[in-house]
């Protein structure tokens, strides 16, 4: 049995919107006691008091989640200052939870533990990992996935979002169990008869002649192409500061793949240098990007025929979508557009949830290592064999 249920709620107060959404998690669930679940809330929400309520309902249940930009359902569709919950019911897949804590003074110790301590319970090889890391510490979110990487693996696909706070940049939080985090890693590890796919998409397409970064110190480039990274912007943009309407794309060492960097509102003229949402290495190859509103709208249909098309059986049992809060921003009042291109293509009985992001984790191909990105739709698909 693998029976996944959502709960969503709009209700700005806290106790009425978590006791709405267990009241419709629990009518979905039947009397079926679930195994874990995955909770998504706005920033001005009492996240204790959202945790408590769960745990006094599911004592056992093993629970991350973190708080967001925006939210997405099965229930509600696009909503922006509510609280929804995902729980998994399964008897033949073993999923446990686990948490990094204090990630800004270990890391790497930290990713070891968390992992260990989820990892523990499970009798056959891992096989996915879900996270929501903090975002707005001074850890680097693409040292977060190495070292998940590395910790994991890379045969365990990665996917999730930095947590958010609705675009204030001042503390997001990450949830465990029964308690509140910051500066922490919360994780699902899942094994068993677990069937998924995924699809990343972002709108994006390069524009102009391919260039090397020439020099960089994690997410600050200084040159490209020998010269200030600033001349490069202005080489298109003009007057215009960069911005996150035209990130970077940036290519693998195959120049197979590739993901997106959006620069920060930070830039430094004399020195010439960019600051952008994630590391870049250097010598890495890059291009400008451009899109249309549309062609961003459309991005969620086109992660979602990925992920439909790479589907290893006939029907999932659930999705997650993961978008960036960048997307929101630029998307404005047609952001619940990118929720509606992807309803057409879900069961009416499928359950989905999701949650726009600090940025978005996924690997670049079906079961390949996995990758931070940025202004990125991602949707995974879930399912028993």
């Amino acid at each position: 049995m693998f029976k996944v249920v959502v709960g969503h709620s709009n209700d700005p107060d806290s106790e009425s919107a978590i006791a709405e959404v267990l009241e419709q998690c629990q009518e979905t669930l039947s009397g079926a006691v679930p195994q874990a679940g995955i909770l998504l809330a706005a920033i001005d929400f009492e996240h204790q008091q959202l945790v408590d309520a769960i745990h006094r309902t599911y004592p056992q249940l093993e629970l991350i989640g973190g708080t967001t930009d925006g939210e997405m359902s099965s229930i509600l569709g696009f909503e922006q200052d509510s609280v929804t919950l995902m729980l998994f019911c399964c008897d033949r897949i073993t999923i446990t939870a686990g948490v990094a804590c204090n990630i800004s003074q270990d890391l790497e110790g930290a990713i070891a533990e968390a992992v260990a301590t989820a990892s523990r319970p499970h009798s056959e090889a891992i096989k996915l990992c879900i996270t929501l890391p903090e975002s707005l510490n001074s850890v680097s979110a693409v040292r977060i996935v190495d070292n998940l990487n590395q910790e994991l693996g890379q045969n365990v696909p990665i996917f999730g979002g930095l947590t958010a706070d609705q675009w204030r940049f001042e503390q997001s939080y990450q949830f465990f169990k029964d308690r509140v985090y910051t500066d922490a890693i919360p994780i699902l590890l899942c094994s068993g008869p677990l069937q998924f796919s995924h699809g990343v998409a972002s709108g994006w397409e390069p524009i102009g002649e391919p260039v090397t970064v020439t020099r960089v110190e994690g997410n600050i480039v200084y040159q490209i192409d020998e010269a200030p990274a600033l001349d490069f912007y202005s080489h298109y943009l003009g007057d215009l500061p960069p911005s996150s309407e035209y990130p970077l794309m940036v290519f693998d060492s195959t120049r197979t793949y590739c993901y997106l960097r959006a620069p920060s509102p930070i830039y430094n003229r004399e020195e010439g240098s960019v600051t952008f949402f994630g590391d870049i290495p250097e010598g890495a190859i890059v291009q400008i990007t451009e899109a249309t509103r549309n062609n961003v709208i459309c991005a969620s249909e086109a992660s979602m025929k990925q992920a439909i098309a790479h589907y290893p059986g006939e029907s999932p049992g659930a999705a997650l979508f993961f978008s960036c809060s960048s997307r929101r921003q630029i998307l404005g009042s047609h952001t619940s557009e990118e929720y509606s291109q992807i309803h057409n293509y879900l069961r009416e009985t499928l359950p989905s949830c999701g949650f726009y992001t600090n940025g978005e984790i996924a690997p670049l191909e079906q079961q390949g290592m996995s990758y931070f990105h940025n202004e990125t739709f991602i949707t995974l698909l879930l399912g028993e064999s």
